[in-house]
């Protein structure tokens, strides 16, 4: 038997770790802005202990840390993963009097918790990644004063991390690029053989994106492609990762959809694309698209197996006149 009660899950756990999974951070250094945002929590609260944690599915990851000889923990210790069950400020007055703590190891030893508070690191999609924590080896009582402040500070530790993965995205579209978007998908591979859920990719390409470039100029072409990127979007669910791969090529993976509904989805954006409005409109142009479509197939060692498959798709697409969705499955 546990020394100590398991651990809560929050509702959106699946979709919380993925958000988590896409910031890309886990495993980063730390840096003078983080370590900044620490140095200011340790002054205004006086803890000897500052941290700054993000929880996944096994462990608490510590992207900085003041006053910790350690860089992770199992995530049943954490009390991190407590908090962000929760989206305000939790508190811990004295661990020692608390049943879900008084047997945590993190307690009865090293570094000897006795009082916590830990504010939601909380997503732009309300996904609670992780927490900005302070940590006592006293009890102590926390005012609804500091409790603000603190969730104050997380704000500011989110927006670092929100500006780090700003920084990786096109500047054109806003999408990840074709490296994020390899990393992510054999993250989702590697997800979809475990559940054994259905995954489907898309790579899609704007056929007669050089026209508008030699017509109107490349502004409007960065137009239509922020354009088609925007109407992309409306077609995806939370779970599924869009990124621009080449110049006018996207990928679109698609999360939980078989052959059938990948099919129903591409075609669909295929023709919303023709109708779309743009510099074109009121010309003899008309915007098309041609996409190549496969889903996973249980031969399939990598994602990278999904991406080769889908882009012999599209060559089928392109060759066979564009303005069209070709598929290949299964490696036929």
């Amino acid at each position: 038997m546990a020394p100590y009660p398991d651990f809560p899950v929050p509702t959106d756990e699946e979709q919380r770790l993925r958000d988590l999974e896409r910031y890309g951070v886990v495993g980063a250094d730390s840096d003078e802005h983080f370590e900044r945002i620490l140095e200011l929590a340790g002054a205004i609260f006086h803890t000897p202990i500052v941290a700054i944690s993000l929880v996944e599915a096994d462990r608490q990851w510590f992207l900085a840390q003041r006053g910790l000889d350690v860089r992770e923990t199992p995530r049943e210790m954490s009390f991190c993963t407590h908090a962000i069950v929760h989206d305000e400020v939790m508190v811990v007055p004295d661990a020692h009097a608390d049943e879900r703590f008084r047997g945590n190891p993190l307690v009865a030893a090293d570094p000897h918790i006795r009082f916590y508070a830990g504010a939601p690191l909380q997503s732009p999609e309300g996904h609670n990644l992780g927490t900005l924590c302070v940590i006592d080896r006293e009890p102590r009582d926390f005012t609804p004063e500091q409790r603000q402040l603190l969730h104050r500070l997380a704000q500011l530790v989110m927006r670092e991390l929100e500006l780090r993965r700003l920084a990786h995205l096109c500047p054109v579209t806003g999408l990840p690029t074709r490296r994020a978007f390899l990393s992510i998908g054999e993250r989702e591979f590697a997800r979809a053989r475990r559940d054994g859920h259905a995954l489907s990719l898309l790579l899609f390409d704007i056929d007669n994106l050089r026209q508008i470039n030699n017509r109107w100029g490349h502004e409007a072409g960065d137009r239509v492609l922020a354009d088609v990127v925007r109407l992309a979007r409306t077609f995806l669910k939370e779970p599924d990762f869009a990124a621009r791969v080449g110049d006018g090529e996207f990928a679109l993976l698609l999360v939980g959809i078989d052959g059938n509904q990948a099919m129903a989805l591409a075609d669909a954006l295929r023709t919303a694309v023709a109708h779309m409005p743009g510099v074109h409109t009121h010309s003899d142009f008309l915007l098309h698209i041609s996409g190549g479509l496969t889903t996973l197939a249980p031969a399939d060692r990598r994602f990278t197996d999904l991406m080769g498959r889908a882009a012999r798709a599209l060559e089928l697409a392109k060759g066979n006149g564009r303005n069209q969705i070709a598929s290949l499955h299964d490696g036929h």
